[in-house]
């Protein structure tokens, strides 16, 4: 399900101070000898890639009454279309467990394919905060980019924990917690 802009940066007006970033709650790292192994909680990979769909119709509800905008729309769509089967695809795979190792390849596969649509998503937007410049109101243009660093906040986060280089934090960009990121986007 995907929240109207309204929905999702309603919780985001009130977040106030922003914490520095928490760890992944999505897992647990354990380690016997030399081989450590990374277990992901299913419901938490769900929802950060529901958490990126949020931000990207944050976004396109922001760009749908600007028609000069409408190839970030496209973009932005396309974005979501990758996401979305990713996430799919996961479900699909995944059924009725609550959690799978990341160090299996199968799921590895899966979970990176979430984590690099998220990616396309976040450059998706922010092409198109780019793009909107001036069009956009002072606080539609602040609402879009809390969105886009919440959606950032996450990608660092689980990239960090998958042990892999996340999307970079621009300079200025608030960090949040993790659980401010999913409220922003509606998920939390």
């Amino acid at each position: 399900m995907i929240f109207s802009r309204r929905a999702v940066m309603r919780h985001g007006a009130r977040m106030g101070a922003l914490a520095a970033a928490t760890t992944l709650a999505a897992c647990t790292v354990t380690t016997s000898g030399s081989t450590t192994t990374v277990t992901l909680d299913v419901a938490k990979v769900r929802a950060y890639g529901q958490a990126g769909l949020n931000a990207a119709a944050t976004v396109m509800d922001f760009l749908a009454p600007l028609p000069g905008l409408a190839p970030y729309v496209a973009g932005i769509r396309t974005a979501c279309a990758g996401l979305s089967g990713a996430l799919g695809a996961f479900s699909a795979a995944v059924g009725p467990a609550l959690a799978v190792s990341y160090d299996d390849a199968t799921w590895k596969t899966l979970v990176n394919s979430i984590l690099s649509d998220m990616g396309a998503v976040s450059s998706a937007i922010a092409a198109a905060i780019q793009g909107g410049g001036s069009t956009f109101s002072a606080s539609v243009g602040a609402d879009a980019t809390t969105a886009l660093n919440a959606l950032d906040t996450l990608i660092n986060l689980f990239s960090g924990v998958l042990g892999l280089a996340g999307a970079a934090l621009t300079p200025g960009q608030p960090r949040m917690t993790e659980r401010q990121a999913l409220k922003i986007l509606g998920v939390g």
